[in-house]
């Protein structure tokens, strides 16, 4: 399918951008000739201070936009913003996640378990991407061939839990996988050029993962140009039948 190389002027959507995996997306993307235009989501200007340089810089193809995607109300007011810049979408990432955020860490044991954190992991990991699948639909239906990805995880996968733990991630992420291979399935419906995936980065050398590297293998640790590299090459081979599936890092498929 090779997406990025069929279409010129193509528009992309990076939601998350502030910092990691977004910010790192942003700036491949903005290297990239045949992306007419660039809008990436923000949740707070003190923590996105790099995104906005980035935006002074290439005014002319990056668009910022400050979002929350568990309010639903900022989703409505950003795609109304986006529709009124464009009617089409070639390429939308969902990089928003969380994993630890002030006393909320991943639980070792059932002792650990706090219902207001399992509401926060899925708010942010699972609720907000089919909030943004709702939204977005109408910028998807067009001719052109187009993905939407979610970056989720492999401890995500129900089949490849043999070490437990991290109750509120791995359920929150394994909610995002079955909301958006159910997506999958109404996109199919109305906008049959859309590809919509979930992947699995790896792990990179971001804020999410820092108190966790320890037990990773450097070989294992990737930066995050490389993570976008990466999953760039995945998107780029995705073909109309990959879509609702659960993608790695090195193009392979994961369990559900």
């Amino acid at each position: 399918m090779s997406f990025i190389n069929e279409i010129n002027n193509a528009n992309a959507l990076i939601i998350g951008a502030s910092q990691g995996i977004g910010l790192g997306f942003v700036r491949n993307l903005l290297q990239n000739e045949r992306i007419a235009k660039v809008y990436a989501t923000y949740r707070q200007p003190e923590s996105a201070v790099e995104l906005i340089t980035l935006q002074k810089q290439h005014s002319d193809k990056l668009v910022c936009l400050a979002m929350d995607i568990t309010e639903e109300s900022q989703i409505i007011e950003s795609v109304q913003l986006l529709r009124a810049d464009t009617n089409k979408l070639h390429l939308v990432v969902n990089c928003v996640g969380v994993l630890h955020e002030g006393e909320m860490q991943p639980e070792k044991s059932l002792r650990q378990i706090n219902s207001e954190y399992l509401m926060r992991y899925f708010q942010v990991n699972s609720i907000g991407s089919v909030l943004l699948a709702k939204h977005l639909l109408p910028l998807f239906r067009h001719q052109e061939s187009s993905v939407f990805a979610s970056i989720s995880a492999k401890v995500g996968s129900i089949g490849d839990n043999k070490l437990g733990g991290w109750y509120g991630y791995r359920a929150s992420k394994a909610a995002l996988n079955m909301f958006m291979r159910t997506v999958a399935i109404e996109y199919g419906r109305t906008c049959p050029k859309a590809v919509v995936v979930t992947l699995h980065p790896g792990t990179t050398d971001t804020r999410l993962s820092l108190p966790f590297q320890g037990n990773v293998p450097p070989e294992k640790l990737f930066s995050v140009e490389r993570t976008v590299t990466q999953l760039l090459s995945v998107i780029e081979q995705l073909q109309p039948s990959d879509s609702g599936e659960f993608f790695s890092w090195d193009g392979s498929r994961l369990p559900w």
